[in-house]
């Protein structure tokens, strides 16, 4: 999967102009808060910046560095990249097909990309490990609870 962004993060460094029209209808609504945040406001510097976080995340995942967050990041560009390029619902006959066979192919990889960044490697997960906790916590307390209930004079 790593391939895909590393290849299309550089034809989209090399060359951003062709996508930078679609991305600006991306864009557009969202000007303001791009500004308050630091980022670019136009559709080809994002471009680039999009395609460098495809490259660079793409290189994490395939060596393994970084492997989760770098599938995070690369999951959060991809999202912008699926909305800007292949908007399939604005489209008819031929062009609908092939752009909605892109839009759920990049919504698989999304998929992968969000396994990828909950893997824990064969380690228990927080959620496994913190319910683990709270199922131990449960039953010392209903044994401490029968302890003392034995305990107490009855009638």
């Amino acid at each position: 999967m790593a391939g895909v962004f590393i290849a299309g993060g550089l034809e989209a460094l090399r060359n951003p102009a062709p996508k930078a029209p679609p991305a600006e209808k991306v864009v557009s609504p969202l000007s303001e808060q791009l500004r308050k945040v630091g980022l670019p406001e136009d559709p080809a510097q994002l471009v680039k910046l999009n395609a460098a976080v495809q490259v660079g995340g793409g290189v994490l995942l395939a060596t393994g560095i970084l492997a989760r967050p770098a599938a995070l990041a690369l999951a959060g560009s991809l999202v912008p990249t699926t909305l800007a390029g292949h908007a399939f619902w604005k489209k008819n006959g031929t062009e609908r097909q092939q752009q909605q066979t892109q839009f759920l192919k990049n919504l698989a990889m999304l998929g992968g990309l969000l396994t990828t960044a909950l893997d824990t490697g064969g380690r228990p997960s927080v959620f496994w490990s913190s319910g683990r906790a709270a199922r131990r916590a449960g039953r010392a307390v209903s044994e401490r609870t029968g302890h003392i209930a034995a305990a107490l004079p009855t009638r």
